[in-house]
């Protein structure tokens, strides 16, 4: 017996409300029924984008995001603090008056095609999408997607990993910077800071540039690639290592200060930045954050001095 639709779209609304609060922990279940029917996602997707385009404007702002460091499994938006209402029938109420509009009359055909989807420092996100593929963000995330092609993504900035469900006949796309992947059946890491990619494949393969370059990246390979410059760097990665910021663990082979300190910064929300004389400097190893966000303590490992400057952490050249 078909499941009604109206069953769905309260299901899907509860969903929403559900993965509002920090403390939520089912997981496993939120995927299942995620899984179970692909109008699921749909219906969930849609009232996520409500949800999201009706925060700060139906629900006071006092409250920052709060999530569990080093998860990739957070709430997909930051709880808010209502005053006098509950804050489920708050939110319950806001996106059940538009659910009318958006599953009665179409609404969201209407909208614009793109949209952003974007995690604060500190924070992670997991988008699930409609053909079983996750776009999972690291935090000071962003990137655009389309309602009309959910096989294309723009990642402006921050990091996030691409697990994709592949299509031949339609190849999952990512745009960033001058460049294109393409997919090859893949489980794949991009990191755009600056006028930097990286790229980090840890199953099947990507094709860089396919209508230039066309350098493919099987599992295990990884690329950087600099604008303005022609050449790329090609360097092997162990395939588990790849997002190991997803739990928690940052590893470098020879990356920069500065580039350590946005790690940093993007996986901590706290404002993290190298001092001018150590910024080129280079740091091979491995640094475990899932115990917390205690900058200071990294200072052995990263044989650097770390000191506070108001809210700012900065990385500085050790004092004799």
């Amino acid at each position: 017996m078909a499941e009604d639709r109206h069953d769905m779209e309260d299901a899907a609304l509860d969903w929403v409300i559900r993965l509002r609060d920090p403390r939520f922990e089912d997981w496993d279940a939120f995927e299942a029924w995620l899984s179970s029917d692909p109008a699921h996602a749909e219906l969930y997707q849609r009232l996520a984008v409500a949800d999201q385009d009706l925060d700060g404007v139906l629900l006071p702002t006092e409250t920052p995001p709060v999530e569990q460091p080093g998860a990739d499994n957070v709430v997909a938006f930051p709880a808010q603090r209502s005053r006098g209402i509950g804050r489920r029938t708050w939110i319950g109420g806001a996106i059940a008056a538009s659910l009318a509009v958006l599953v009665g009359v179409g609404m969201v055909d209407r909208q614009p095609a793109l949209y952003p989807v974007e995690t604060a420092p500190g924070t992670r996100r997991v988008v699930a999408l409609d053909d079983g593929s996750k776009i999972i963000l690291n935090g000071g995330t962003r990137i655009i997607l389309d309602r009309k092609d959910q096989r294309y993504a723009t990642l402006e900035r921050g990091e996030a990993l691409f697990d994709v469900v592949h299509d031949d006949d339609a190849p999952f796309k990512v745009k960033v910077g001058d460049a294109t992947l393409v997919d090859v059946g893949t489980r794949f890491n991009v990191l755009r800071e600056g006028g930097t990619t990286a790229v980090q494949v840890a199953e099947g393969a990507v094709v860089y540039n396919p209508e230039s370059e066309a350098v493919r990246l099987d599992a295990g390979r990884a690329l950087r690639a600099v604008d303005g410059e022609t050449q790329l760097a090609l360097t092997a990665v162990t395939p588990d290592a790849v997002a190991g910021w997803r739990e928690g663990r940052l590893i470098y082979d020879g990356q920069t200060m500065a580039e350590v300190a946005a790690d940093l910064a993007r996986w901590s929300g706290q404002t993290v930045r190298a001092d001018h004389r150590i910024a080129g400097q280079r740091f091979r190893g491995v640094l475990s954050l899932a115990d917390g966000e205690d900058i200071v303590r990294l200072a052995p490992l990263l044989e650097v001095d770390v000191r506070r400057s108001g809210q700012t952490w900065i990385l500085a050249p050790r004092t004799p």
